[in-house]
């Protein structure tokens, strides 16, 4: 195996972390417990990811992590990312309300980060690729516990900065991140202009029949035939 942690608690069921239903209520305690994503927790936390951006996907032009499952599946595969896993424990039950996934190294074929711009300035980042907070669970501080694990990790390896990429119009997490002394990189953002063109396809023509010019009956004809006739004959006779 690639990765090994003590057996967690009994996990929620699918049905129970998708609810969104706070597990604390008042009066009521539970403990938010940190650790290694192991193999059998792929698709629990999956199905976790999609409802942590279903909202966000919905909004922003880039696609928001996780892109696909097949890639997420890829990704615990993969060395040097660190995954983890915070799961609110109350007695012997479990449901994940965090998720991080951080890289000491730009990961992944489709990154446009340059890792020139980090290297002129002697920064020794710690990318965090991801950080998710179950909806249902939000306003509990566990954003920060998320945030503060990675500035340890980042400590522990020597990494002088936490590096993420957020959407720009995702106000919440601008508010979050701010308030935690994070600030904008010469970073590029997405525009767009409207370009007045005219369409390649002609417009709708309006088409009518035209009349047809009258035709002479035949007995028109004949007695037309007829008086030429005459007209020849007394001419010759002449």
């Amino acid at each position: 195996m690639k990765r090994s942690e003590p057996t967690p608690a009994k996990p929620k069921s699918p049905a129970s972390e998708k609810s969104g239903a706070r597990a604390t209520t008042r009066g009521e305690e539970g403990t938010i417990s940190v650790r290694r994503i192991h193999r059998r927790d792929l698709l629990r936390t999956w199905e976790f990811l999609k409802l942590c951006f279903r909202d966000v996907n919905r909004e922003t032009v880039e696609y928001q992590r996780p892109r696909s499952k097949k890639r997420f599946f890829e990704v615990y595969e993969e060395e040097g990312i660190v995954q983890l896993l915070f799961e609110l424990i109350q007695g012997k039950t479990s449901v994940i309300v965090g998720y991080a996934e951080c890289a000491f190294e730009i990961s992944g074929s489709d990154n446009w980060m340059n890792h020139r711009y980090f290297t002129k300035r002697d920064m020794r980042p710690l990318y965090v690729e991801e950080i998710a907070v179950h909806p249902g669970y939000q306003g509990l501080g566990i954003g920060g516990f998320v945030l503060e694990q990675m500035e340890h990790i980042a400590k522990l390896n020597g990494c002088t900065h936490l590096v993420l990429e957020v959407a720009e119009n995702n106000e919440n997490a601008l508010r979050f991140y701010r308030a935690r002394s994070f600030q904008k990189l010469d970073a590029a953002i997405f525009l767009a202009k409207r370009i007045m063109t005219e369409s390649d396809i002609l417009p709708p023509r309006v088409v009518s029949r035209r009349p047809r010019p009258s035709q002479p009956d035949v007995q028109t004809l004949l007695n037309g035939s007829r008086s030429r006739a005459r007209a020849t004959t007394k001419g010759k006779g002449t």
